[in-house]
């Protein structure tokens, strides 16, 4: 166990290491990862379960803490509580976007949808899923489509913007409103 020096030491080298990186300090921001990155790993494992999925947390924690570290008040709390914080809600984010996307067992689709598929042609590929088609044939086609290009293609709402040069704010509250109506229609 470490001393009360020693973490005292320790908060006080990360405090100024985060102010070094407000002031575009890049080896700042290292001496952070060299100082606490096998632990944020620990912690995010104990979260995620997922070593690839806790690798990722860590990663954009770190990338967050570089774009943030401005944001760092001592006055509200310690710089390594602050870091600690970054990496929680990073991958909370990262186990809800996971819960969102799991799948069941059975594949929906009797062949896999490439990326290349427009979305029309994944509808036609799904299978046994009569009930899900003729909900899905409901919505209006551009609104399918969005739906069908996340939740079969697993594009992000970003990559949906992009791709259809909307706003993501539009491809959101699409994609939201579809699912309320595929969940009323399917009971």
């Amino acid at each position: 166990m470490a001393s009360d020096a020693t973490l005292t030491a320790k908060a006080t080298e990360i405090e100024s290491a985060l102010r070094a990186c407000a002031s575009g300090d890049k080896s700042a921001l290292r001496r952070i990862y060299d100082a606490e990155s096998a632990r944020m790993l620990g912690v995010a494992l104990r979260l995620l379960k997922r070593r690839a999925l806790a690798e990722e947390a860590v990663q954009d924690a770190f990338v967050l803490i570089w774009r943030h570290a401005a944001r760092f008040d001592p006055e509200r709390g310690g710089g390594l509580t602050w870091i600690y914080a970054i990496l929680r809600n990073r991958s909370l984010s990262i186990l809800r976007d996971e819960k969102r996307t799991e799948t069941r067992e059975e594949p929906v689709a009797e062949e896999m949808a490439s990326e290349e598929d427009d979305p029309e042609t994944v509808m036609s590929k799904l299978s046994d899923a009569k009930a899900l088609r003729t909900c899905l044939e409901t919505l209006p086609p551009q609104r399918r489509g969005i739906v069908l290009l996340a939740f079969v293609q697993g594009l992000t709402h970003g990559e949906i913007a992009g791709r259809l040069n909307m706003p993501i704010g539009t491809v959101k509250s699409w994609i939201r409103r579809s699912l309320i109506s595929l969940k009323e229609c399917l009971g």
